[in-house]
């Protein structure tokens, strides 16, 4: 089955909105976002589940509302995860080899990453993610792939990522009774990064920092390797939060201040405008000035900041992170955020926007940090089915055509936010064994390319 034939599909589980997105992918490699659908998240706190049945709708409404208009049909997809729960660790491993001679061989790596996997954690807890950052043959250091070396003792630095059981099940039994199957768990930091950060700043030295509604992830890259990662417990929803108390007025009003008339710097908002919010049940409106707004959101955004200044300090990689600061997430589009973070941190600091991988007519529609996840999600899942070199049930070309009588062809061009998705046999997420080849054939591919 080539590529054009082939879509994925994705689930963000926000703590604001929930996303199901499916897409294709072009000739030329790029993405094609073929449907998109937004529903609010209810049942969802700070990145965890509290309430299955609230998230479950949720994940039902948007799946029901593109089915409907579209008929690409799936029934496994790829789900982010994150969560105050979700933690970093280093660790290194070695093996003993019984000859010096002999080829280092892929099935020796996998047994050293295997051995990751077995390391004592808390209970209650799991391992999602282990990531090889360089490996030492003998007292060779810094070897990014050792297979074919010769050497007697075979070590790997790695980077683990370690998240609660509850959490990752609860998730799994969202998909579940949505009608689905959890084809992998993928921590949402590391999806976002695939949609927003550059080959070349991943290699320079780059902080992504994703502002969601309940939590802001971050993930530090230096020389290609992931370097360290993060979940802060706060995010937009606690400026929200802050702007309702401080002003006395709803919650929904509060949300709508923060996106249409909100600013991180308090000393450039207009002390002379302000803004009429209705009273509560008939009472008088109440007047809040640009600047008192501002100042309300900059103190909170200034906390959630030196939260991520303290990671970056954390990671040891500091003073080598010459493409700065990446902001992605729905918070990402406050504005002169950049300036107070490029203030508070001293780094460079850009916006990042899903754009880099994508193409197609929704392109402009998706280009929106708060999609940022969602697309890194479908990108996962197009290495997934490239180390495999099969298809699996995320939607297929002919289940397209015979629902397309469903859809003018004007329709089907001009097409936007359309998912849908079908029962399907539950099957486990990817096993620790598919989890490793998937990862090994990615860091081993063989690099022969000039440079431009």
């Amino acid at each position: 089955m080539n590529n054009k034939e082939q879509y994925v599909a994705a689930i963000d589980i926000g703590t604001t909105k929930i996303v199901a997105i499916v897409g294709k992918r072009n000739e030329n490699n790029k993405i094609e976002i073929l449907g998109l659908s937004k529903a609010l998240s209810k049942g969802v706190k700070r990145g965890v589940v509290m309430n299955i049945e609230e998230t479950v709708t949720a994940i039902q409404t948007t799946v029901e509302d593109v089915q409907n208009r579209s008929g690409i049909m799936f029934s496994e997809v790829f789900v982010g995860i994150a969560g105050q729960h979700i933690k970093s660790m280093k660790n290194r491993g070695y093996i003993l080899r019984d000859s010096y001679e002999d080829e280092i061989k892929k099935d020796e790596v996998f047994k050293l990453i295997e051995d990751m996997h077995k390391i004592h954690i808390d209970i209650g807890e799991e391992i999602i993610h282990v990531i090889p950052q360089n490996f030492i043959v003998d007292n060779e250091t810094g070897v990014k792939s050792p297979i074919g070396m010769c050497g007697r003792r075979l070590e790997a630095n790695f980077h683990i990522v370690i998240g609660q059981v509850a959490a990752a099940k609860n998730i799994e039994k969202c998909i579940r009774k949505a009608g689905l199957t959890l084809k992998d768990m993928i921590l949402e930091p590391l999806a976002s990064s695939d949609a927003v950060l550059t080959e070349d700043e991943k290699e320079a030295g780059v902080v992504l920092v994703d502002i969601g509604g309940g939590t802001t992830d971050l993930a530090v890259y230096y020389d290609n390797i992931i370097r360290h990662t993060a979940v802060i417990p706060l995010g937009g929803n606690v400026v929200t939060k802050d702007i309702k108390e401080g002003c006395a007025i709803l919650q929904r009003h509060a949300e709508q201040l923060k996106i249409q008339y909100g600013s991180a710097l308090g000393d450039i908002a207009p002390e002379d405008k302000v803004v009429s919010i209705p009273g509560i049940s008939g009472r008088e409106p109440k007047e809040i000035s640009f600047r008192s707004l501002a100042y309300i959101i900059q103190s909170r955004m200034e906390e959630i900041i030196d939260f991520v200044n303290f990671e970056i300090q954390n990671s040891g990689y500091a003073d080598k992170l010459a493409a700065g600061v990446v902001i992605t997430g729905g918070g990402a589009m406050l504005k002169h955020l950049a300036q107070l973070m490029k203030f508070k941190t001293a780094m460079d600091v850009r916006i990042g926007l899903p754009n880099e991988h994508l193409a197609g007519v929704a392109r402009d529609e998706i280009n929106q940090p708060m999609y940022a996840t969602a697309v890194g999600l479908v990108m996962r899942g197009f290495e997934y089915l490239d180390t495999y070199k099969k298809s699996f049930n995320a939607g297929h070309e002919d289940d397209f055509t015979k629902n397309a009588h469903r859809q003018t062809a004007t329709e089907k061009n001009e097409k936007e936010n359309f998912v849908s998705h079908e029962e399907g046999p539950q099957e486990a997420r990817t096993s620790l064994g598919e989890k490793i080849k998937i990862m090994m054939s990615k860091m081993f591919e063989v690099e022969d390319q000039s440079i431009n």
